[in-house]
């Protein structure tokens, strides 16, 4: 509790920062009952009281214009409190804490976090259980304040309300709805993804949530913290990109945590003019924290070992392996007896290859910097990202198995560079090998092209370098000492189970990188991306049955065609959509939700579901995909909870079974002042939901 002696602290500190007003001024100020500007009540906000159970009850503030009182982070200032005199057996919870604004002075500049006009603080309290019912129960507490204008001062106020007992569960007063409403409380984000950054030493943190909840930047976003991570009256950037809101937020020079967590309220003017916000709460990641330890842990070195034995791994290729000896012997061919020119020779084909992975390295630096313009810092938190790379690697994947071949043909182009002389014929020999090795090492390639993207500039060049280097060493070393050619093994069937064996840890990869597709969809978005997969998958096998070497001109085209065909399909199925603001936010069904919902004054639509019910997934696709009906839930404000039936869970059974039902789908809709919901059929439309809103 804040004392009185805290109270009257602030106010002088406070007013060290505000204009002085005139005395004059001072006795001109509004006041409410001609005693203070902030005038104080306890309203309750259900009718009665349970024994045992819970009753909400909200301080009132009204305050004076050009009044304010504060937040919890209040910036400068303090917050309210309540002191409960609550009798024997009661608890309080705390203060639950509506969308604050930002306060400012005359020149526009942001003094603090608060409230004005009117507000509404509610507060759980839980009563004993062996409350006499037929009895009234009064409940009282002091409420104190600082409360400022031009100039702050203290307020408070007794405060109470009395409430009768009964042994029926309360209903709701009149009141709550606007309650919670004036202003709104904060909103739980839901299914969107919030995320938040900052680099080691950077003085402000990126908070990014996607979908964004606003359309301009006119929608003034603006995000509170809870506690002095974040300077409160520095300015915020914000920006949309790629579908997502990228707000940058200044960190206090004062703050002495370790800043692993935002939390807050992210707070915005909505489409209807109404502000709004939703909690945030999520993990800080130090973007590069990891790799500064590998620097100072040797965890790097690990890294580039691995990236050198996969360039090796890339000469033992079917495409590779067998013109390795025939390469070293045609530079033998081109320098005569002279060691020195055959070395030089290998060194020059060396460069050629370190130039190609350079020069690859160089462009995904660009991607990468350009990406992050738009706002793509992370890319692995990009479902679009993660799904073009997992299907990208199943290709692959698929191409080690056999299934189709990639073109053999650009291994005998090697041979024609390799017959021009000098080292400059060598050079390119080096460039078109990383060209020649791209066709069967692609499925090596990937994941360093994927790790390199999550890697910062300088770190994926090390990569590429070491992966380089260890694709022309063998050609380096033969060409120092020839006669080691004729120790290396005979090409044969080895090599295809090589190959193939190789292929299993790309589906591993692929089976992670849907299990990251998992957290980042939604579930009808991920059996749409199952689905798409499925449709790569056939569209490989089509070029692999059709296309393949050696066939008619006629079925390679069929092949190609097909292939292309399913392809395109898979990328349109599967493709992740960006979630629009307008889209509905689900949230879990429980008795509870659907009462505290009601009592709001609000409308309820339930959704009693499966992963394993084909008509539920088709009565999503069908029904909330439609613009229709997501405008008329976002217009009308509508609580959407779904009771997901996937696993066993007894209060969906007893619910289901309440209603005669044993199975699924099942859908009802709750109006606000009617007792019994409107039960939907199992077969949805857009029509049928509409008709039922109504």
């Amino acid at each position: 509790m804040v004392s009185r002696f805290r109270l009257v602290f602030a106010l002088v500190v406070v007013s060290g920062f505000l204009p002085v007003a005139s005395a004059p001024a001072f006795a001109s100020l509004f006041s409410f009952g001609g005693s203070q500007q902030v005038r104080a009540s306890l309203v309750a906000l259900d009718e009665s009281v349970q024994p045992g159970g819970t009753v909400t009850v909200a301080l009132k503030l009204e305050h004076a214009p050009r009044w304010h009182t504060y937040w919890i982070n209040a910036g400068t200032g303090l917050p309210t409190t309540i002191a409960w005199e609550l009798p024997e057996g009661w608890r309080a919870g705390e203060i639950q804490w509506p969308v604050p604004s930002p306060i400012k002075d005359h020149q526009g500049n942001i003094t603090g976090n608060g409230y004005d006009d009117v507000v509404y603080l509610p507060v759980t309290l839980t009563a004993p259980a062996n409350l006499a019912p037929g009895t009234t129960i009064t409940l009282k507490g002091r409420a104190d304040w600082l409360m400022c204008a031009d100039v702050c001062e203290p307020g408070g106020a007794d405060v109470s309300v009395t409430l009768p007992v009964l042994a029926a569960a309360p209903k709701p007063s009149a009141l709550r709805a606007k309650v919670f409403a004036t202003p709104p409380m904060p909103e739980k984000t839901g299914s969107a993804r919030v995320t938040a950054s900052r680099a080691p030493g950077a003085k402000n943190v990126t908070l990014v949530f996607s979908p964004s909840p606003v359309l301009s930047n006119d929608a003034a976003p603006h995000f509170f913290g809870r506690d002095a991570l974040i300077q409160y009256d520095r300015a915020q950037s914000a920006k949309i990109a790629n579908g997502a809101l990228l707000l940058t937020l200044p960190v206090s020079d004062s703050y002495e945590g370790d800043g692993r967590r935002l939390a807050g309220v992210l707070a915005f003017t909505d489409a209807k003019g109404v502000w709004r916000g939703y909690d945030i709460d999520a993990p800080v990641s130090l973007a590069g924290e990891s790799q500064s330890r590998a620097t100072a842990g040797g965890i790097s070195t690990r890294i580039l070992l691995l990236a050198f034995v996969g360039g090796l791994i890339l000469n033992l290729m079917p495409c590779v392996f067998p013109v390795l000896g025939i390469k070293i012997l045609g530079f033998v061919n081109q320098a005569g007896a002279s060691r020195r020119k055959v070395t030089l020779h290998g060194v020059a084909f060396t460069v050629g290859v370190l130039v190609s992975f350079w020069a690859l390295a160089g462009l995904l630096a660009v991607l990468r910097a350009g990406g992050e313009q738009l706002g793509w810092g992370f890319q692995l938190q990009s479902p679009v990202f993660v799904f073009a790379l997992a299907a990208l690697l199943l290709i692959f994947a698929m191409s080690m198995s056999g299934v189709f071949e990639f073109g053999l043909s650009a291994t005998s182009v090697g041979g024609g560079l390799q017959t021009k002389g000098g080292y400059a014929g060598s050079f390119f020999t080096g460039v078109l090998a990383t060209v020649v090795a791209t066709p069967c090492s692609a499925p090596f390639l990937a994941p360093a092209l994927g790790a390199a993207l999550a890697m910062s500039t300088g770190e994926s060049f090390f990569v590429f370098t070491a992966i380089a280097l260890g694709l022309s060493t063998p050609y380096l070393l033969l060409s120092i000492f020839p006669g080691a050619v004729k120790v290396l093994p005979r090409p044969g069937a080895w090599m295809e189970t090589f190959k193939q064996a190789m292929a299993f840890p790309l589906y591993a990869t692929v089976g992670y990188l849907v299990w990251v597709l998992a957290g980042q969809l939604s579930e009808n978005g991920l059996l749409m991306a199952l689905f798409a997969f499925v449709l790569v998958a056939l569209g490989v096998w089509f070029y692999g049955r059709y296309a393949a070497p050696g066939n008619s001109s006629k079925r390679k085209t069929i092949g190609i065609a097909g292939a292309l065909v399913c392809l395109l399909l898979g990328g349109l199925l599967g493709w992740p959509r960006a979630a629009a603001p307008t889209d509905i936010v689900w949230e879990k069904w429980s008795p509870s939700a659907v009462a505290s919902a009601q009592a709001s004054g609000k409308t309820v639509y339930v959704d009693f579901t499966a992963r394993w019910c084909a008509t539920c997934q088709a009565n999503k696709k069908l029904v909330f995909s439609s613009d229709e009906v997501n405008r008329v839930f976002r217009d009308k404000n509508i609580v959407a909870l779904k009771a997901d039936w996937t696993n066993k869970d007894a209060q969906i059974t007893a619910e289901l079974a309440k209603f005669g039902r044993s199975a699924v789908p099942f859908n009802l809709v709750y109006k606000p002042g009617e007792p019994e919901p409107v039960v939907l059929p199992e077969l949805l439309t857009p029509g049928i939901v509409l008709d039922a809103l109504k």
